[in-house]
């Protein structure tokens, strides 16, 4: 496998809208946008696969409304900086191009649209699914048993999925999983409205919707790359977390009144339904705008060379190590939120309800506030899960119902912020061929993790309450992201710097290399 990151230093390339080009090789690498005000944002083209592909001509109705011109544009800049380090994939960190840039390219917004409907499918049959459940059994356990056995798979399975993601054409490999999505909703919709469901057809259909989610959920975030490529890549992560946002305050409302009216078994059969839209828009798609990835051959050890490839790469291995943390202890909001409402507030379902409402506001905010940003960084990654951590802590000494609801929303701003910029982070961070395997590990860290931290927190909970719960995962998660921070920083040879006059551009307080030569390091152009 050849090394981007040994190519030269890309050369200046200008090519008209509407013409098409080769980029040589020696200009296939680009650059890291630093906000580091002694390193200049650097030249940068397009990666060398992409590059090869025919430029799209930006015409109405072909595609790619915004097409990338594969310009390496240079930022103006002070005489005299230093470029900043060339990203390992070839992909260019580019300032934002709007809150919806990703969505002028043709083939994302078919992926979009058919994820609204999708989504809001999904979220009323986990609500109907859980109604379900306990109207069966009675027993808050089962509905917990149903939950492990939905995300079991993904801790004892989530790395294979990955393989697989890397060793089949992604958008194909989604029709399937999708169609076997929705052939479970349909089971489960036949047996509830035949009268004939137990709680053990409910497990098993928990497990085989698990299974089917090992692969579905890597494929699914790595295939974005291939609609929007890097340059829109950001935003389409962070549009796609707004996506799942807005139905997760929608599904939950219509199940609710479906269930009401005719029983869970319809609100299962909606959702099978819904993954109609899905497979129409994966249909629809032009595979020539696509800039797929090609599938890796089938051979042993592609596991472990995946495990070591982020082994080997500080920028992929610190942030997911602190997603496992923010996953594991800092998302265990069901268990908490219950036992707040129940316990510390003695309030009702209805403002039990208004709680998780005020936590999909705060995250669908910081969703649409993600999509204005460029590539992420690894010190907002940081500084997201930190601002996290401490709003928690901060949370749990909360005096009333309504400061807690206030706090709740920012705790969804800055958690969904760093969910979005660890997952774009990655993609942005990693070699084509990787990908699959690299999101699949980053699924597993940060959704795996659910079955191990849920019973900790739980007993906590229970033993000492839910003030005490919120807190031990308010300062695991802020802890997480300072030893995180202090490592990436000393890895990377940086400082902070303050600057109480900085001139015009300057900033106040920034990071900064110690020395000039680290400048062009990998990881000190991603902090």
């Amino acid at each position: 496998m050849t090394d981007i990151r040994s190519a030269t230093t890309p050369q200046r390339v200008v090519v008209p809208r509407g013409e098409s080009t080769v980029t040589p090789p020696a200009a296939a690498s680009a650059a890291i946008r630093t906000d580091d005000p002694t390193t200049e944002p650097a030249a940068a083209g397009a990666a060398a696969a992409d590059a090869q592909a025919p430029a799209p001509t930006g015409l109405p109705g072909n595609g790619d409304d915004d097409p990338d011109e594969r310009t390496a544009a240079v930022d103006p800049a002070a005489p005299g900086r230093p470029p900043a380090a060339p990203s390992p994939t070839g992909a260019e960190f580019t300032r934002p191009g709007g809150m919806f840039s990703s969505l002028r390219v043709r083939n994302y917004r078919y992926f979009f649209a058919g994820q609204v409907v999708s989504n809001t499918g999904t979220w009323m049959q986990r609500i109907a699914q859980d109604w379900l459940v306990l109207s069966l059994t009675g027993s808050p356990l089962a509905v917990g048993i149903t939950t492990a056995m939905q995300f079991l798979p993904m801790l004892l399975l989530g790395l294979f999925g990955g393989v697989l993601a890397d060793r089949m054409p992604k958008r194909r490999l989604l029709i399937y999983t999708q169609g076997a999505m929705g052939l479970l909703a349909a089971g489960l919709a036949v047996l509830t409205i035949g009268g004939v469901v137990t709680p053990y057809y409910v497990y098993a259909f928990a497990l085989l919707l698990g299974l089917v989610a090992v692969v579905d959920n890597p494929t699914r975030q790595a295939f974005v790359s291939e609609m929007v490529g890097p340059k829109d890549l950001a935003n389409a992560v962070s549009l796609n977390a707004a996506n799942f946002q807005t139905a997760r305050l929608i599904g939950p409302a219509v199940a609710g009144l479906l269930i009401a009216a005719v029983g869970s078994g319809w609100a299962f059969a909606v959702n099978a339904l819904s993954f109609v839209a899905v497979i129409g828009g994966l249909l629809a798609m032009r595979p020539s705008e696509l800039r797929p990835t090609a599938p890796i051959a089938r051979q042993k050890g592609q596991l472990r060379e995946g495990l070591r490839y982020v082994k080997e790469r500080p920028e992929l291995l610190w942030p997911m190590v602190l997603a496992g943390f923010i996953g594991t202890f800092g998302f265990n909001f069901p268990t908490l939120l219950s036992g707040f409402a129940y316990d510390t507030f003695k309030v009702g379902a209805g403002q039990y309800g208004l709680l998780n409402t005020a936590m999909a506001v705060g995250s669908l905010a910081g969703a649409l506030l993600a999509a204005r940003r460029g590539a992420p960084r690894l010190r907002r990654l940081v500084g997201a899960a930190l601002a996290f951590g401490t709003l928690e802590a901060v949370a749990a000494f909360a005096p009333g119902y309504w400061t807690f609801a206030v706090l709740l929303t920012l705790i969804g701003v800055f958690g969904l912020s760093f969910n979005t910029s660890v997952n774009s982070m990655l993609q942005l961070s990693t070699d084509p061929e990787m990908r699959g395997r690299v999101m699949g590990l980053l699924v597993l860290v940060f959704t795996g993790g659910t079955p191990i931290g849920a019973p900790i927190v739980g007993w906590v909970t229970a033993s000492y309450g839910p003030r005490l719960g919120l807190l031990a995962c308010g300062l695991v998660s802020a802890l997480a992201a300072g030893v995180v921070g202090l490592v990436l920083a000393r890895s990377a040879d940086l400082r902070v710097r303050v600057d109480l006059h900085p001139g015009r551009g300057g900033r106040v307080v920034a990071v900064v290399p110690r020395t000039t030569a680290r400048a062009k390091s990998q990881l000190a152009a991603a902090c």
